[in-house]
């Protein structure tokens, strides 16, 4: 019998290894896939002008999965060397700490079991991380600040504005650096309490979306029960991102939530991955009038890279859904935002940009427009709005 417990003990204490070990990468390759494909051909001309390219990306929620964002990865689509292969100037890594089972884009409740918690338990995060969303926005930055100390000076936490205007120079002089912001998907880890907002700036977050796949304490989710407004507590929220020169994000906020921020606001909004919604009339888009009200306030609605939004996830499905963004929005308007290890799929990964310039050019925008999109739009809102 002490045998038998023995070897049973073993065999569970070998697959607890294993699931600890090989499970969360399983788990990521599975639902930030990059598809199967041949090189796409990219002409001296686009790799050109993509080389000249000034390029940021306003969402990627790869501080999410356990993997070194400094090696590359044969899972996932970023890490700093294929963002450097790529030519990427800014990436911002938006931090996720909630996501409810049975996530979808039609409805959501609050109460539903937690996706997260199993992953941050299962990848080994802090325990202080288990059953705190705060903890979890605050140790996603801790991972991406470490990153950037042990970069030798490939990345960089961008944080103020005179960050940015060293970032930019340094890359205009031949330096291979990339700038990585920090954002939240969806204000939960305030926790309800407005204190909890300095520890997330503090933190180097600078980019604040209010809300993310359900209703939460400031107000109603584009996925929630219902087309809610902001609450007393999110018109605190917004107020104190306004004042404090941080950037407001309205990706899966609801429909009324955008137009009570656009009434009380103005400041330049970022839509941070989305899609256009006479091109792919889905609800994860915001209507076409309501993206302009958006792009009125000075600010950029950011294509994403997924067939969810784009109805076409190839480069040339998703430089269309650009060039329709740019013609009704303005080419000052228009950014990009892969969402990228987002858990979703995607045609290409952040090392194979150029093919978007490629797919750019192929629509006849001019090379002024193209450099407005990849990110000039991105580096003109950061000027304005961080600190």
């Amino acid at each position: 019998m002490r045998r038998f417990l023995k070897a049973v003990f073993v065999l569970l204490l070998i697959g607890v290894v294993a699931f600890l070990t090989l499970g969360p990468g399983y788990v990521e390759k599975g639902r930030n896939a990059v598809a199967d494909h041949e090189p796409y051909p990219v002409t001296p001309q686009a790799q050109a002008l993509h080389n000249r390219l000034i390029i940021g990306d306003w969402h990627a929620d790869t501080l999410l999965w356990q993997r070194s964002l400094l090696n590359r990865a044969n899972r996932g689509q970023v890490d700093l060397p294929r963002l450097i292969e790529g030519n990427a100037t800014l990436q911002m890594f938006t931090a996720v700490t909630k996501s409810p089972a049975g996530q979808n884009y039609h409805e959501n409740s609050a109460d539903a079991f937690d996706n997260i918690t199993p992953l941050a338990v299962g990848q080994l995060w802090p325990p202080r991380t288990w059953n705190s969303l705060l903890e979890r926005a605050l140790y996603q930055a801790k991972r991406l600040h470490s990153y950037a100390d042990a970069s030798d000076g490939r990345l960089r936490v961008i944080k103020t504005r005179a960050d940015l205007e060293q970032l930019l120079a340094d890359r205009a002089n031949g330096q291979q650096v990339v700038g990585g912001l920090l954002g939240i998907e969806g204000s939960h880890p305030l926790e309800g309490d407005i204190a909890n907002l300095d520890k997330i700036e503090a933190a180097g977050h600078r980019m604040i979306a209010l809300q993310h796949f359900f209703d939460n304490e400031l107000g109603g989710s584009l996925h929630g029960t219902g087309d809610h407004g902001l609450t007393d507590f999110g018109r605190q929220v917004v107020s104190e991102v306004a004042a404090r020169n941080l950037i407001l994000d309205l990706a899966h906020s609801s429909p009324q939530v955008a137009r009570d921020v656009l009434a009380m606001t103005d400041i330049p909004l970022v839509v941070s991955h989305t899609g256009i919604h006479s091109v792919c009339p889905v609800k994860r888009n915001f209507t076409d009038d309501l993206m302009q009200d958006i792009a009125a306030t000075g600010g950029v609605i950011a294509i994403g890279y997924w067939a969810d939004v784009t109805c076409d996830d190839s480069p040339a499905g998703i430089a269309a859904t650009i060039k329709a963004a740019v013609e009704l929005l303005g080419d000052d308007h228009v950014s990009l935002g892969s969402d990228f290890d987002g858990s979703v799929a995607t045609s290409f990964d952040a090392s194979e940009l150029a093919a978007l310039t490629q797919a750019l050019l192929d629509t006849g925008l001019s090379d002024e427009t193209i450099g407005k999109v990849m990110g000039g739009n991105m580096v003109r809102v950061l000027r304005e709005r961080l600190p």
